[in-house]
């Protein structure tokens, strides 16, 4: 198996895709803290080097996030794989993706929602581990007064991607 990385040019800066041969691992802003972490988790975890060769995966997603940013896309077809991942995050990461394109929720309600009502914190702490960032929304969650909250690559792109889904002019 053999791993694939791609940078993106986006409206909302920089991001660096992370393929394998049939599934999407790992996307993010280029300049997201744990980026080199998370890179070098994937490497050990697969035992594999990353190559800088085009892979079909990253081409088609490089389309759809373009796309996306147009406001032209709400669903990725991209395939995607939380192989990395304790089987808590990779429960909150799937109630990720049933949050409707344009539609927020509170930690809370996601904590409620995988049947953990009082797991909110580690709710959050999972939403801010998620490696397939946009395509796994936990950018529609915030806070229970409504608030943005966190978001690992900044508040500001947050409040961009949810003004993008809301069809705001961005």
């Amino acid at each position: 198996m053999s791993l694939y990385q791609k940078e993106f040019d986006t409206k909302a800066g920089k991001m660096v895709g992370i393929c394998d041969e049939t599934h999407l691992l790992l996307l993010h802003f280029n300049d997201k803290y744990s980026l080199e972490k998370e890179t070098e988790k994937i490497k050990q975890t697969l035992n594999e080097d990353i190559s800088s060769e085009n892979h079909e995966i990253l081409d088609k997603l490089e389309q759809e996030l373009s796309l996306y940013f147009d406001g032209k896309l709400s669903e990725f077809s991209v395939p995607i794989n939380f192989n990395i991942g304790t089987h808590f995050q990779q429960k909150v990461w799937n109630a990720l993706c049933d949050i409707p394109y344009g539609e927020t929720i509170s930690y809370k309600q996601l904590a409620e929602n995988i049947n953990q009502p009082t797991a909110f914190r580690a709710v959050a702490n999972a939403n801010g581990k998620n490696q397939l960032s946009i395509i796994v929304p936990c950018h529609r969650v915030i806070a229970a007064d409504g608030s943005l909250g966190g978001y690992s690559s900044g508040v500001d792109r947050k409040e961009k991607l949810l003004a993008i889904e809301s069809g705001l002019n961005v």
